[in-house]
């Protein structure tokens, strides 16, 4: 079957056809071609769903041909299935929110979490406009996540397989969207979708490879910076390494090839493991420590999505994840106005990194989350507030 890309005058048939089968269930699925898209689109076709898939063209690797491979296997998937298949173009709104954010944090001498911004304002949001101009109630993706209610709110829970989990990527998500969300793989592992596709007859698919962890990072980082930002070493150019004393260590290529935490890659020998403490953009310095250095009792947090902030508070257990794969520390949360929120560690924590995710557990359950803000001054707001 081929892919289509909808006209105006297609669109509002369709529009009006989907009214027309108001009784019937309709569901949009987000294609990607892979495993777990393709798997989703069965067992919702099982459950007796009308599936209508879309995959989202968001971005050309260099080489890519007219018609990307991915949207090939998507179409090739929907046409044994006998579903309808679209593509959606979205590659100029994902290169003016998405890259852009993503070159822009770099530039600050943050650490972006792509995936974290591109769910809520891309993905799901351009599934559901997409949805509702099919006459779908619900959408659904190949997440390993899961769905609960709870006191009136949607929370995202994480799925059966803790090596696929990826509940950490979604705490931005609003409520608005994850009322019409489904997540057909959450109950299952990866081996059992696997094996689930090998006795659905599609053998092959079912040994496919993973996704790339950011889709439109090819190699390193670094070289797409400067693919993109063609200026970037000119502009920024060599900096200096300093100690926690601001005493001069060496050079530096440039703050923005840096992140906190880092060891290898730093091509400086100082006798001693090195790691990037902090960032400092403005005057173009990167400060080096020991590993004991990276340790934290404190974290100032921002821009905050929470269902509920006086759970969040309550929870006997609450635990903080403070990058994707880490393990969750257990913390308490303090509320420092309607954007900044502070967060004690309980438990032993380390590299803080400005600009990645800082997302909250109860048990498997995502109570919401935010983004790691500069901790520049957190000592003083930790006084002032009275935080202990």
């Amino acid at each position: 079957m081929p892919c289509y890309i909808l006209s105006k005058e297609v669109l509002e048939w369709y529009i009006s056809l989907g009214r027309d089968m108001a009784d019937k269930k309709r569901i949009l699925v987000g294609m990607s071609g892979g495993i777990d898209s393709s798997a989703a689109c069965i067992m919702l076709q099982e459950e007796g769903y009308e599936v209508i898939g879309v995959t989202l063209r968001t971005w050309d690797l260099p080489n890519t041909p007219p018609i990307p491979q991915y949207i090939e296997d998507a179409s090739q998937l929907a046409d044994k299935l006998g579903i309808k298949h679209y593509v959606a173009d979205v590659r100029e709104r994902f290169k003016d929110t998405i890259v852009k954010y993503f070159i822009d944090e770099y530039l600050k001498g943050r650490t972006p979490n792509p995936c974290v911004m591109c769910n809520p304002i891309i993905k799901e949001r351009v599934l559901c406009e997409w949805a509702d101009k099919m006459g779908c109630d619900y959408i659904a993706t190949g997440h390993y996540c899961q769905i609960e209610e709870r006191n009136g709110n949607l929370y995202i829970v994480a799925g059966e397989d803790v090596t696929k989990d990826q509940s950490y990527f979604l705490w931005k998500l609003p409520q608005d969207i994850l009322r019409r969300m489904k997540f057909p793989l959450g109950g299952f592992t990866k081996q059992q979708v696997r094996d689930y596709l090998a006795q659905k007859g599609f053998e092959a698919k079912s040994q496919g490879g993973e996704s790339m962890e950011i889709c439109f990072i090819e190699s390193d980082y670094r070289d797409f910076l400067r693919r993109h930002c063609p200026d970037i070493d000119s502009k920024i150019g060599p900096g200096i390494f300093v100690n926690n004393n601001g005493a001069t260590l060496g050079k530096h290529k440039g703050y923005p090839y840096y992140t906190i935490g880092q060891r290898k890659g730093l091509e400086i020998a100082l006798g001693y493991p090195a790691y990037v403490l902090r960032i400092n953009a403005e005057k173009n310095t990167v400060v080096l420590g020991g590993v004991d250095d990276l340790k934290a009792g404190y974290m100032l947090l921002e821009d905050y999505n929470i269902a509920d902030f006086e759970e969040l508070q309550s929870v006997e257990n609450l635990r903080v994840r403070i990058r994707y794969r880490s393990k969750p520390i257990l913390c308490k949360v303090f509320k420092i106005d309607d954007k900044n929120l502070v967060v004690k560690f309980l438990e032993e924590a380390s590299a803080i990194t400005p600009g990645q995710s800082a997302v909250f557990y109860d048990d498997r359950r995502v109570l919401g989350g935010a983004f790691i803000a500069s901790q520049k001054g957190i000592q003083k707001i930790i006084i002032e507030n009275k935080i202990n």
